[in-house]
């Protein structure tokens, strides 16, 4: 398939890059800038890639009329407005919001070579970009809509955002759509906008131009491209990438027949927060040779995402005994041009922004192990990480391959690349 190629509902374009290239720039590039046209950005798509006419598209806000639905919540007359890009562009505040969007199938390939099968795109390490996205907060078009501010986020609990996008057939529905609760919109800490712009340009089409939602710290499965609806609602979207997709299904599950019989899909909450992880970028693949310097020391790189709302990630540590011993990384603030995009002036750390992270450990492959120098067995190490946010989340060590889902979704065992040579 081409780079060009928009794909079909029935084959659709998704393609990763190399997690070797991704952690060479802070903010993930839109496109290729060289001739090999290896994406740069991560591509997840249900159906084809659509090219919408900014000029034209228009988004449509309403709220349902329910007994569920709190009427102090929304006004009496409910909310039902249209908005223009222009509308989007000049009515409301422009937010910025720097975070790293995630595949809930990232490292699938390593729970199904490493752990058991699983259904699903052969994701490796690269189903994940980090970028400044800038739109008006939905939270800021809620409220100038008539949306009751309410401090106990609690307030709206019941309450969904359902999100669509239905300029086209997808694989498994007529449409795409996905949801979110209320609460997390209307959260000033999350940061929830309709990006316009990607790293200080327009969206290009393959990321959902003229307009989509982001969701700071979810799965990438909910920030739908090319949006054109927006419905508040008593009830989570009824779409089939809620209700049949992205979910952890509970370890019986083991099949689809059985997930079925079970009835573990109504019974499972759709995913929401990405979990904290860590992945080892550099070496790329298991089995690959890291050259020690002239001091004995082999380079170790990657990045690393908080969970949720947990940002930023404040500390990885890396092990090539098996998690005998741990080595802090270097975490990476600065460094190239993409860092120090106006976006990110003057900000500390974000809160939803991936970290690149790096670390030299020294290996002498003919002495025994001293607290700093590690001993490779038969001149091959395993590599383990694991990344530590501000809320105190960490990855489990006790568990270094990980939970087995039937969808391998939300993976994050701290097993990062296994039979390292080194030479």
């Amino acid at each position: 398939m081409s780079p060009q190629d928009d794909g079909t509902t029935d084959e659709p374009v998704n393609r990763e890059p190399p997690a070797e290239q991704l952690v060479q720039s802070f903010l993930t590039p839109s496109k290729s800038h060289d001739a090999s046209g290896e994406p740069e950005a991560y591509d997840r798509n249900h159906g084809p890639i659509q090219h919408i006419d900014a000029s034209t598209h228009k988004v449509t806000i309403r709220s349902e009329q329910s007994n569920l639905m709190k009427s102090s919540d929304v006004p009496p007359e409910g909310i039902d407005v249209t908005l223009s890009m222009d509308d989007l562009r000049r009515r409301f505040a422009q937010h910025t919001v720097t975070c790293a969007l995630q595949c809930a199938g990232n490292r699938r390939h390593e729970v199904r070579s490493r752990v058991k099968e699983v259904t699903g795109v052969d994701w490796g390490d690269g189903a994940v970009m980090n970028a400044a996205w800038t739109g008006p907060l939905l939270r800021d078009i809620l409220i100038d809509q008539g949306l009751n501010v309410k401090s106990d986020l609690k307030y709206h609990d019941g309450l969904h955002v359902q999100m669509e996008c239905n300029a086209t057939k997808v694989q498994d529905d007529e449409w795409y759509g996905s949801s979110v609760p209320l609460g997390m919109v209307m959260d000033p800490e999350r940061e929830v906008v309709l990006a316009l712009d990607m790293n200080g340009s327009p969206l290009p089409a393959r990321h959902g131009a003229p307009v989509r939602a982001i969701i700071p710290g979810v799965i990438g499965a909910r920030s739908v491209k090319w949006l054109d609806t927006i419905v508040i609602s008593a009830q989570e979207s009824q779409n089939h990438y809620q209700q049949h997709d992205y979910k952890v299904l509970p370890p019986e599950a083991t099949s689809p027949e059985k997930a079925e019989d079970l009835g573990v899909w109504d019974k499972t909450p759709a995913m929401q927060d990405n979990p904290i992880n860590s992945v080892v970028a550099l070496p790329s693949h298991d089995g690959d040779e890291l050259r020690r310097d002239g001091n004995g020391r082999v380079r170790i790189a990657g990045y690393a995402i908080p969970q949720g709302k947990g940002g930023p990630v404040e500390r990885v540590q890396v092990s090539i005994d098996r998690g005998e011993t741990w080595k802090d990384a270097t975490v990476l603030d600065d460094g190239d041009e993409n860092t120090t995009h106006p976006a990110n002036k003057g900000k500390e750390r974000g809160k939803f922004s991936w970290v690149l992270w790096e670390v030299e450990i020294e290996i002498d492959t003919t002495t025994a192990t001293t607290t700093t120098t590690t001993k490779a067995t038969n001149d091959t190490i395993d590599i383990w990480s694991k990344a530590t946010d501000r809320a105190g989340n960490t990855m489990d060590e006790e568990n270094p391959k990980g939970n087995w889902n039937l969808r391998g979704v939300g993976y994050n065992a701290v097993q990062g690349r296994i039979n390292i040579k080194i030479v």
